[in-house]
């Protein structure tokens, strides 16, 4: 089974470029897993960042998260959800 990973937050205002660098050292950081099978980092308006991973694991496998960054750099807490693949096309 595929499961997707999202993480989301929204920088302080004026900071989104720091919250992108940040979350982008974490996917780094992320530990060797043959389980990880891709991992992406994306942006949006509102200093928005997303960061996407998917594993080929269990829907309620224990999967790293990205951690919390610190309140000086978000909005607001990071949001965070998980996916099962259900069809590829």
């Amino acid at each position: 089974m595929t499961v997707a990973l999202m993480w989301e937050a929204r920088a302080v205002p004026g900071r989104g470029e720091e919250l992108l660098t940040w979350a982008e050292e974490q996917v780094r950081e992320l530990p060797a897993d043959p389980a990880l099978l891709r991992r992406e980092t994306f942006r949006a308006p509102q200093d928005r960042v997303l960061v996407i991973t998917w594993w080929d694991a269990p829907y309620d496998a224990d999967l790293p998260e990205l951690p919390e960054p610190g309140t000086d750099l978000v909005a607001r807490a990071a949001h965070r959800w998980r996916f099962e693949s259900v069809a590829a096309g």
